[in-house]
């Protein structure tokens, strides 16, 4: 059975990657694209790396028919989706790319992105969208709210270890260097390549980065008590991928073997040998994530490494194993390809 789908917001980064991938799954086909700014245009002119490609050409939001489509992806930018989603069809599927629906509590959404949630009834049917862990959820869910790149290599790399109790909850710090899509495409005149190329810098410092937010929801969660990590993402000057180096408080043999066993049978997630680090060259374009775990000079410290391509295990390929899920497909039916090398 072929599953239709629709892609709001198809111009942006995410959009293309979601057409990107989906262009080779066995049970997806696209039906209608979305990006208000330009409608009626072909998504070869917007992308022309997708020229090969037959699509349906970009159109305004409220000129699709979503009466024969089964599922829908949200690739909108960050506070447009609530009411978007609000005027969908009650019996479509649903998963968002933004920050919409990610932060449970209406009034952390508040706090961390500045305004009001325009659409609280909604957001408490909401599943949260790291796929690994919340699977029953997101297969019973009709709307799932996607994660935020940097959020999940932080969970990837910490969730077992909280979960297990083996490491000092109040004493963690993630330093953390993503590429710079996942700023979005628009035009901003600190990512003009002048501005960005040969250097790097932190950004959002000191506890003001939004996706602060999910840890701390996810992670007290998990703990059964608050916990609040240190997280410093710095922006790099390559196109995609994120790593996060992760300082912990515990043995760095058991946090090794505690990733390993939590992650055994996961078809993405991998766990290198004890004392090799990854690196984003590995998985580019995929939707793999690596991890990596040393110990540090001095006994009782750790050092948890995660890597993941920002465009599809951080967000597009991850919406589409959430999808999966929802439409009753394997998991990671048009997933497995390999990462692009060099």
């Amino acid at each position: 059975m072929t599953h239709r789908i629709a892609i709001l917001g198809a111009s942006g980064y995410t959009g293309a990657e979601l057409v990107r991938l989906i262009a080779t799954h066995p049970s997806m086909q696209i039906v209608a694209l979305s990006a208000d700014r330009k409608a009626g245009m072909a998504m070869a002119e917007v992308f022309p790396f997708l020229r090969h490609l037959e699509l349906p050409r970009l159109q305004k939001i409220d000129e699709i028919d979503f009466s024969g489509v089964d599922l829908c992806f949200c690739a909108l930018p960050h506070a447009t989706t609530q009411e978007v989603v609000a005027k969908l069809p009650r019996g479509l599927k649903i998963v968002d790319l933004s920050a919409d629906f990610r932060l449970r509590d209406p009034a952390d959404y508040e706090k961390w992105y500045g305004q009001p949630h325009a659409a609280q009834e909604l957001q408490k049917e909401a599943v949260y969208g790291l796929t690994e862990f919340y699977r029953d959820e997101i297969t019973a869910a009709r709307l799932v709210a996607g994660t935020g790149c940097n959020a999940a290599t932080g969970q990837f790399a910490l969730r077992p270890l909280i979960a297990a109790g083996c490491i000092d909850l109040d004493d963690i710090l993630i330093d953390l260097k993503a590429g710079v899509s996942g700023a979005g495409r628009s035009l901003k005149e600190n990512l003009l390549h002048a501005e960005l190329s040969g250097g790097t810098h932190a950004y959002s410092a000191g506890g003001k980065h939004r996706h602060l937010g999910e840890f701390d929801q996810e992670f007290s969660k998990i703990a059964g008590r608050p916990v609040q990590v240190q997280f410093t993402p710095h922006l790099l000057p390559m196109n995609r991928g994120i790593l996060a180096t992760v300082y912990v408080r515990g043995d760095a043999k058991i946090v090794h073997q505690t990733l390993e066993k939590a992650y055994e049978s996961e078809p993405f997630l991998k766990v290198l040998p004890f004392g090799l680090l990854p690196s984003t060259r590995d998985i580019a374009g995929s939707n793999f994530c690596h991890l990596g775990v040393i110990g540090d000079r001095r006994p009782g410290l750790a050092v948890v490494v995660a890597v993941l391509d920002n465009l599809t295990k951080g967000s597009s390929g991850q919406a589409i194993q959430n999808a999966n899920l929802m439409l009753g497909l394997p998991e990671s039916e048009g997933l497995m390809l390999a990462p692009v090398f060099p």
